[in-house]
């Protein structure tokens, strides 16, 4: 999913007419706490001393709340969802169609848990340095098209980022075309991500 750059969360709200009913009003219910309202990764984001707690997104479904270490969250209403249990550690997501689908007062409890869960320095740590092997088709890909050396100039963590790309696909024939586009990053010395990143 590609998310256009925007500037303000009210940019960000009007880019599309689905579902900025729900975007307003849980806004307003975010900006009435003292989390601190702000884009990161060209999407709201809500957060305490820097420290990101909440992200809202528009899906194509619904709309996303992040909760960033949501799986400290108590989930007395069994409402969180952690969208990838093999890769997500900490994050977890309540998904809205509708206002009020979930009551104000049930959400207010979770940002709550959630604020005070985050000033208590409750956070997955995210292992840094670790390397995920490149999988054979990649580095096959890469070295016969003369780009491994291209390959290794990037961090390990962009290493990682592109093996896991690849490695995600199940069938080969999307592995290949997932290849067939990051060859050109590569050959630039872009980052799967870099655009995501400020």
């Amino acid at each position: 999913m590609i998310i256009p750059k925007v500037n303000s969360v009210e940019e960000y709200i009007m880019l599309e007419d689905s579902f900025q009913d729900e975007l307003n009003w849980l806004r307003d219910i975010f900006i009435s706490t003292e989390l601190e309202e702000t884009i990161k990764w060209y999407i709201p984001t809500y957060c305490i001393n820097n420290k990101n707690v909440i992200g809202l997104i528009r899906l194509k479904e619904g709309v996303n709340i992040w909760f960033h270490q949501g799986v400290f969250l108590s989930d007395r209403h069994n409402l969180l969802i952690n969208a990838n249990e093999e890769k997500t550690k900490g994050m977890r997501s309540i998904r809205l169609t509708k206002v009020n689908e979930v009551s104000e007062e049930i959400l207010r409890d979770y940002i709550a848990e959630a604020i005070e869960n985050q000033k208590a320095g409750m956070e997955i740590k995210i292992e840094r340095g670790k390397v995920i092997e490149t999988p054979e088709i990649l580095m096959n890909e890469l070295k016969k098209r003369n780009v491994f050396h291209l390959f290794e100039k990037f961090s390990q963590s962009k290493q990682n980022e592109f093996s896991e790309y690849i490695s995600g696909a199940k069938q080969e024939k999307t592995k290949l075309s997932r290849i067939e586009k990051i060859i050109p990053m590569i050959e630039k010395g872009v980052g799967l991500n870099d655009k995501y990143r400020k």
